[in-house]
């Protein structure tokens, strides 16, 4: 019967979106699909009437149905500011967002599905509307803190986005007291003058208690920090040590020399490397990942529980896991010296950065040894004879690695891979969680290098697979949209770069040379960040349409399957289709069925963990700076908007220097050359300059930090070269010294059936390559919010796919937390 309702569903979307359809009652519409029978007609009334309260279907006065964007509608998703204001992103891929001014969000909150109708007084190139209808309400549970009053209370939210508090009854308070960071759920939503009420579900404990701060931001985005008893009580089952019968069909590795290479503080360990250098000048890569999903069996209560969280969460001083620490850190860590099963990719490699020829395979290793990012450094670049003395074998091998990572990051330099080099901090807590320092941590040759050697892997299995023609999961990472990079080259061109080309003829190459141009400069950190504010987001997909910032037309994340659920379903299919050679219709049928759904629900879970890893990090650095207010210091101008200018630190710390702070003139906003001109003194600031600033108020709620400048240091603005460096846009493929088809070409291959060819990469070894182009543990500097003048920072979130078959859910009879069903077009 679901199918039944879900295929007319289907044909009645496609009946609305034809050209010539014009709006017609239930009884037209039956006429029209030749219904005869009442229990057709019966289910015709339902399909509509559900659909219709889903928002993808709108009934006119004169009881008419049509699309919305028919009717003068679109559907879409509310992103609110604090202010009242908001903008809602059309569910039709393409469109741009549509600002709401705080008089026509009519109840709409954050993360609501609504209908709305662009209104006609609309002006310049920013389209305005009003909220017709919540169609569906984003969430209905809420953190915050609870405020008692007689009896009754108030829960104060902490999503400042969210402009309500909650009424809570003397009945529904769940006996919490003044202060207690809570959880609450809406009964209720506001209407008119009258409040939204709500009852407390649980108390996370006090606001000043160790650990509550971050305990409520993980409540805040539905994390949950711990695991269901019936998940650990199967988590105990898993033995800790391996069995004779795991080793049947494995191929046994135990004698090669392998290693990890991790932060010292690394846990989870589920990679490990070999490289050898052949006779005739080749190089053999080992890269061995650790085989969780012989432990994870699909459908088990460790898989349906991995696949909800869908990634493991970092903070800044604890790891919310994606599967029990037990297996996460135990039997499934590629700890040193223990045997341990793991699937291997296994690479010839030439030169010129080339595979030439490859192996997948399941296989049993046993670590030489766990070696640092710092040890490893260490023995390449500063010689520490202490160091080479006591990993005297191991050390040829680590030249061996040295040499084969810069042949393989030359070729993707040469192809035209973007590689962003951003500061990334990390904040010291005391055993309290409260911050004591701020550590850079910068890329090394070690972290490169096992950058590297992930990324031909990834490489590697994705277009293995692509060749295959099977259903699978690939990570991609889509061409920037052109109004957004034409915008970026206008505003380099303040910065003595000349792009010569348009937005929509970009080739990732002349990205990077963007970033080689401006390399030491003072601007170098900011406009890397515009850059990347201008592509769009990474994300899985169950095609292989390529790799953007990676410059590549195939990539999977095949490497991390402790933490990522889309490596284990990698590994997943690898045993189908590959181990147990299992490519029957009905397995390739059941796989492509649910690959959709995997792809839209990762991607979204991976989106909501880098929010909470940014709101932690937000968090810490403003306590960190709470008790040094009045405190100088030199930092940049790392943006500007028509409300101020924000100020990074060197420590990364950023901070605001808001207009009405800006005394000595009135300051005015000019948002072409993205700068701040005394209209008085004509006293310019712009983006790269350095200034003194001083810490004028922090207020630790609202992560927030502001700033007063103490005066000018030097006004790069000023010293900026006289000729500017001039950019092609446009690159030919063809021209690259490796040997390399274009992407065109090869895509055109692909469609003809030609080509036979096979090929973590996480930029620091998280990530992709690209880095903050990737949401990834290593963090891209993406906001989700908007500014007062309609400006989105953020790359847009694609609308619904076309041509797509109906969804079905990876798992029947799962609620998926925050999942929004998209309408098909």
């Amino acid at each position: 019967m679901t199918e039944h309702k879900d295929s007319l569903q289907s044909r009645l979307l496609d009946f609305f979106g034809e050209e010539e359809y014009k709006p017609l009652t239930v009884g037209e519409i039956e006429d029209k699909f030749g219904f005869e029978d009442a229990e057709e007609f019966k289910e015709l009334v339902k399909t509509l009437v559900r659909m219709e309260g889903q928002g993808l279907v709108v009934r006119s006065r004169s009881n008419r149905y049509g699309l919305p964007e028919r009717m003068n509608l679109m559907r879409g998703k509310f992103i609110g500011h604090a202010k009242g204001f908001g903008f809602v992103a059309p569910d039709i891929e393409g469109m741009d967002d549509v600002f709401i001014p705080p008089h026509e969000v009519n109840g709409a909150i954050n993360g609501d599905t609504v209908l709305i109708r662009v209104l006609k007084e609309s002006f310049g190139d920013r389209r305005e509307g009003t909220i017709t209808k919540v169609v569906e309400r984003g969430q209905t549970k809420f953190v915050g803190t609870f405020q008692a009053n007689r009896g009754f209370g108030f829960v104060v939210l902490d999503d400042k986005k969210l402009p309500m508090d909650i009424f809570i009854a003397k009945g529904d308070t769940l006996g919490a007291v003044d202060g207690h960071k809570v959880v609450v759920e809406i009964a209720t939503w506001p209407e008119d003058l009258k409040s939204a009420t709500g009852y407390i579900t649980k108390i996370l404990g006090h606001k000043n208690d160790p650990g509550v701060d971050i305990l409520s931001i993980l409540y805040k985005h539905d994390i949950p920090p711990e695991f269901p008893d019936e998940v650990i009580t199967a988590a105990q089952r898993v033995p800790d040590e391996i069995s004779q019968a795991d080793l049947e069909g494995r191929r046994d590795l135990r004698h090669e020399t392998i290693v990890t290479i991790d932060g010292a503080d690394a846990k989870d360990l589920d990679d490990a490397v070999t490289v050898t250098k052949n006779v005739d000048g080749t190089y053999k890569l080992g890269v061995h990942i650790a085989d969780v999903s012989y432990y994870v069996t699909q459908g088990s209560v460790l898989d349906i529980e991995a696949y909800d969280r869908a990634t493991s969460v970092y903070l800044t001083d604890r790891v919310i896991p994606m599967i029990p620490h037990r297996l996460s850190n135990g039997i499934c860590s590629l700890n040193p010296q223990v045997d341990r099963l793991t699937l291997s990719c296994e690479m010839i490699i030439d030169g010129n950065g080339n595979v030439i020829s490859h192996e997948i395979f399941q296989s049993v290793i046993k670590t030489t040894e766990r070696m640092t990012y710092t040890d490893v450094y260490k023995i390449l670049e500063e010689q520490d004879e202490a160091l080479i003395a006591r990993y005297e074998p191991l050390v040829p091998m680590f030249k061996n690695m040295a040499e084969l990572s810069k042949i393989l990051r030359r070729k993707r330099e040469m192809r035209g891979a973007i590689d962003f080099d951003f500061k990334e901090s990390k904040v010291i807590v005391d055993e309290d969680g409260w911050p004591v320092d701020i550590e850079l941590r910068e890329r090394t040759v070690a972290e490169k290098l096992i950058e590297d050697f992930m990324l031909a892997a990834n490489e590697t299995v994705a277009e293995h697979f692509h060749w295959m023609n099977v259903p699978f999961l690939y990570r991609i990472h889509e061409d920037p949209k052109p109004e957004k990079l034409q915008r970026f080259f206008e505003f380099v061109t303040n910065f003595g770069i000349l792009i010569k080309g348009t937005g929509n003829t970009v080739h990732p190459k002349a990205l990077q040379d963007v970033l080689t141009a401006i390399e030491g400069m003072p601007e170098e950190p900011v406009i890397s960040t515009m850059l990347l504010r201008s592509m769009q987001q990474a994300k899985y997909y169950p095609e292989s349409i390529g790799h953007f910032g990676l410059s590549t037309d195939f990539y999977t994340h095949f490497t991390s399957p402790i933490r990522r659920y889309p490596d284990l379903v990698v590994h997943r299919l690898i045993r189908t289709y590959l181990i147990n050679k299992d490519t029957s219709r009905e397995t390739v049928a059941q796989w492509s069925m649910a690959m959709d759904e995997i792809a839209d629900h990762t991607s979204e879970r991976e989106r909501r963990a880098v929010d909470a890893e940014r709101d932690t990090d937000a968090l810490k650095k403003a306590q960190y700076m709470s008790d040094k207010i009045g405190e100088e210091f030199e930092g940049i101008v790392s943006s500007i908007t028509n409300f101020g200018m924000f100020i990074e630190l060197p420590n990364t710390i950023e901070g605001l220097v808001h207009i009405s702070n800006m005394t000595d003139d009135y300051y005015r906003f000019d948002d072409r050359q993205m700068i701040m001109i005394g209209e008085r003194t004509n006293r310019q600031f712009r983006i790269g300059d350095e200034v003194t600033v001083r810490v004028a108020n922090v207020i630790v709620e609202e992560s927030s930090i502001d700033f007063e400048i103490v005066g000018m240091v030097t006004s790069y603005g000023r010293t900026r070269k006289t000729m500017p460096t001039v950019i092609h846009a446009r690159k030919n493929y063809n021209d690259n010294k490796d040997g390399r088809s274009s992407r065109k070409g090869r895509r055109e291959d692909d469609k003809s059936g030609r080509g036979d060819s096979s090929k973590r990469g996480d930029s620091s070894k998280r990530g992709d390559s690209s880095k903050r182009s990737d949401s990834s543990k290593s963090g891209e500097r993406r906001e989700s919010d908007r500014d007062p003048r309609g400006r989105r920072k953020d790359g847009s979130s694609p609308g619904p796919k076309k041509g797509v078959k109906q969804k079905q859910k990876f798992y029947e009879g799962i609620a998926k937390k925050g999942k929004k069903k998209k309408s098909k077009r």
